[in-house]
C-alpha cells in the first residue's frame, strides 16, 4: 500500500493532531485502483513553516487553513501555484465564505472544507483528492507513452468496434422487422452471428485492458511463487471449447514443481494469448502441443502448432503493438494486434526472453524462457 504524504497546516494544535489521528488509520480504495492509499501526516503551524517543509520534502496533499499568523492560506496557495509545485491542496477554515472559496479555487485548491468538520467529512474530502491524484498520475503516464501510442490505441478501438457494431445493428434490425418471418428458429443463424460479434468485441476490450494494465501497473506487491503447470492446465481448460469447435487436439506435457516468481495474472495472460493464437491460426483438425519444463535455472514454456505459420518478414514485426498479420491465410481471423506485444512486454518485465520459429503452412513454435522461482 502506497503512503501519500499529507502536510496539515493550521495554527490550532488540536486541529492538526485531530486530522493526523483520523487520517493515520484511514485508507482509500476504489475498484479501478491497483492498490490502496494510506496516509503519512506532517504538521506545520504557520504558512512560512509550511513552505520550508515543502522545500525539503514535497507532500502529495496539503490541508491548508486560511487564517494563519503571518502569511494566510491564500498567500501560501499563491506561492505554490506560482512555483508550479505538484501538490493537491484543500482549504480548511472557520471563516468560510463564497469569496474565499472562489479565490481558493481560482488559485488551484482542489476542495474546500469549512470548520467545524466531522471525521466523515474529512475522509470524504481526502477520498476525492486521492482519486483525483490517481487519475492525474494515469494521465501523466499516458502522456509519457507518447502521442503515437494514444493515437494507435484510439484508432484500433474505434476501427475494431465500428465494424462489429454495424453488423450487430444490421442483424438486430432484421430481427426487429421480422425479415425472415415469425418463426424464431429461422433466426438462429443470425443470432449466432450476433453472439460471435459480441465475443469479438469482448476479446478486444480485454486485450486493451491488458495492454494498459501491463504498461501502467506497479506489480511489486503482486509477485508470488507461481505453479506454471497449474496455470497451463487452467489456460487449456479455458481454450478447449474453441479447440473443440475447430476439431483441434491440444496436448500438455508438464513437469511437477516448476515455479516462477510473478504475478499469477501475468502468467495467465501469456498462456491465454499463446494458446488462443495456436488455435485461431491453426487448420481444421490441427494439433497444438504445450510443454512446461525446467532447464537449469530457467523455466521454458513451449507452444507449438501445425497451422498456417508465418514467413520471416511477418515474424520480424510480430511483437510490435497494434500489428496484425494480414494475408490470404489470415483472412476472417479477428484480433486486436496487441496479444503478442503484451506477451513480449510481460516476458521483458520478468527478465525473460521469447523465441519464435515458424514456416508458412507448417506451423509455429513459441518459447517463453523465464528465470525459475
Amino acid at each position: 500500500m502506497e503512503k501519500l504524504k499529507i502536510l496539515v497546516v493550521d495554527d490550532e494544535p488540536g486541529i492538526r493532531s485531530g486530522i493526523s489521528r483520523i487520517l493515520s488509520s484511514h485508507t482509500v480504495s476504489f475498484p479501478f485502483m491497483d492498490e490502496d492509499y494510506g496516509f503519512d501526516c506532517r504538521e506545520a503551524s504557520t504558512g512560512e513553516e509550511a513552505l520550508e517543509m515543502v522545500a525539503s520534502d514535497l507532500p502529495h496533499i496539503m490541508l491548508l487553513d486560511n487564517k494563519l499568523p503571518g502569511m494566510d492560506g491564500i498567500e501560501v496557495l499563491q506561492v505554490i501555484q506560482e512555483s508550479k509545485l505538484d501538490i493537491m491542496v484543500a482549504m480548511i477554515t472557520s471563516y468560510a465564505s463564497l469569496e474565499i472559496a472562489a479565490k481558493a479555487t481560482d488559485d488551484g485548491a482542489r476542495d474546500f472544507i469549512p470548520k467545524p468538520f466531522t471525521p466523515a467529512e474529512l475522509k470524504s474530502s481526502i477520498d476525492l483528492i486521492a482519486k483525483q491524484l490517481f487519475l492525474k498520475r494515469i494521465t501523466r503516464s499516458m502522456k509519457e507513452e507518447g502521442k503515437k501510442i494514444r493515437y494507435q490505441f484510439l484508432s484500433v478501438l474505434s476501427h475494431e468496434l465500428k465494424s462489429p457494431l454495424n453488423a450487430l445493428e444490421g442483424y438486430l434490425r432484421m430481427i426487429q422487422e421480422k425479415d425472415l418471418g415469425d418463426n424464431l428458429d429461422d433466426y438462429r443463424e443470425i443470432l449466432g452471428r450476433c453472439f460471435q460479434r459480441v465475443e469479438g468485441m469482448r476479446l478486444l476490450i480485454m486485450d486493451l485492458m491488458d495492454f494498459t494494465r501491463i504498461r501502467l501497473e506497479n506489480r511489486e506487491e503482486r509477485i508470488e511463487r507461481v505453479d506454471v503447470a497449474e496455470r497451463a492446465r487452467m489456460a487449456l481448460s479455458t481454450i478447449r471449447p474453441l479447440s473443440i469447435q475447430k476439431n483441434i487436439d491440444i496436448g500438455l506435457t508438464a513437469e511437477d514443481l516448476v515455479f516462477v516468481n510473478a504475478a499469477p495474472n501475468d502468467v495467465d495472460i501469456v498462456f491465454n494469448n499463446l494458446l488462443s493464437n495456436a488455435v485461431k491460426y491453426n487448420r481444421e483438425g490441427g494439433e497444438v502441443e504445450v510443454s512446461v519444463r525446467k532447464e537449469g535455472e530457467n523455466v521454458v514454456i513451449r507452444v507449438r502448432d501445425n497451422g498456417i505459420g508465418m514467413n520471416r518478414e511477418e515474424i520480424s514485426v510480430l511483437f510490435n503493438e497494434f500489428v496484425r498479420i494480414k494475408n490470404s491465410r489470415t483472412k476472417g481471423i479477428t484480433g486486436s494486434g496487441l496479444g503478442l506485444s503484451i506477451v513480449n512486454k510481460i516476458t521483458e518485465i520478468y527478465r525473460g526472453k521469447i523465441q519464435v520459429e515458424s514456416e508458412p503452412d507448417r506451423g509455429s513454435e513459441f518459447r517463453i524462457i523465464l528465470p525459475a522461482g
